[in-house]
């Protein structure tokens, strides 16, 4: 990835698929922010932190507009996200509320704060981090409305800012091995076993696996690819129904 006069800014970046995601760009040079409600379990002379809590819309906006006045945004990486899982019976208005603040409204803010000095360095690389969950699963009503709503938002913005030279794409990942993830299946339990046979490639992502696509899209060499969503999602998003 070729060093510019800029920043990233990795919203969710202290563990998880947000930590392997600021790691891969401190990695390839880039000074990176983390906007998250805790600090990093790890250092690096390159890393920030900005306590935020992504769901409230005033504590979103302050740090958006502190960012834009002090720092020129070229990276934009939002990870922060929760699942909240419930059968549609069980599932409240709050929470739909909740994650869609979180999931979109907060990208929204940060987008519109990075985009004056992308488009004056015409230069910008916006990527969302959805999920294989927006197709469609169990219990996640509330969750995988906002994650593909998510991918409709970077795809509007794709025809909106490639005549500025921004790309936006979206990175969503199957099962991946975080403390997320562990929540709702145990590990070292018999259902994470059935899982990773159920996926084709026959196991649990990693966060680095994300980490690498997230990569590839923020790099100079994937100027000509926006508007696209990938799943990291070791094949689960094909299907694997056997007849």
């Amino acid at each position: 990835m070729t060093k510019r006069d800029g920043i990233a800014v990795v919203t969710g970046g202290s563990a998880g698929i947000g930590a392997a995601i600021c790691q891969r760009l401190l990695e390839d040079g880039l000074r990176v922010i983390s906007l998250a409600r805790r600090a990093p379990e790890f250092a690096h002379k390159n890393l920030e932190f900005m306590q935020v809590d992504l769901a409230d819309r005033h504590e979103t906006s302050a740090a958006a507009l502190s960012l834009a006045t002090t720092e020129k945004i070229l990276w934009l990486v939002h990870n922060a996200g929760v699942i909240r899982p419930a059968l549609i019976e069980d599932a409240s208005l709050e929470d739909l509320d909740y994650l869609t603040e979180l999931h979109l409204g907060s990208m929204e803010t940060l987008v519109k704060a990075a985009l004056p000095a992308m488009k004056a360095a015409k230069f910008g690389r916006i990527v969302g981090i959805s999920s294989r969950g927006a197709l469609g699963l169990q219990t996640r009503t509330n969750y995988a409305a906002t994650k593909a709503g998510m991918i409709g938002m970077l795809r509007t913005w794709a025809l909106e800012l490639g005549p500025h030279g921004v790309t936006s794409n979206c990175v969503a990942p199957g099962p991946i091995e975080t403390d997320m993830f562990h929540e709702i299946v145990p590990a070292e339990s018999e259902r994470k076993k059935k899982l990773a046979e159920a996926i084709p490639v026959k196991r649990i992502g990693a966060a680095e696996d994300v980490a690498q696509a997230v990569g590839f899209f923020l790099s100079e060499g994937a100027s000509f690819i926006t508007g696209q969503t990938l799943y990291v999602c070791g094949g689960t998003s094909v299907g694997s129904v056997i007849i």
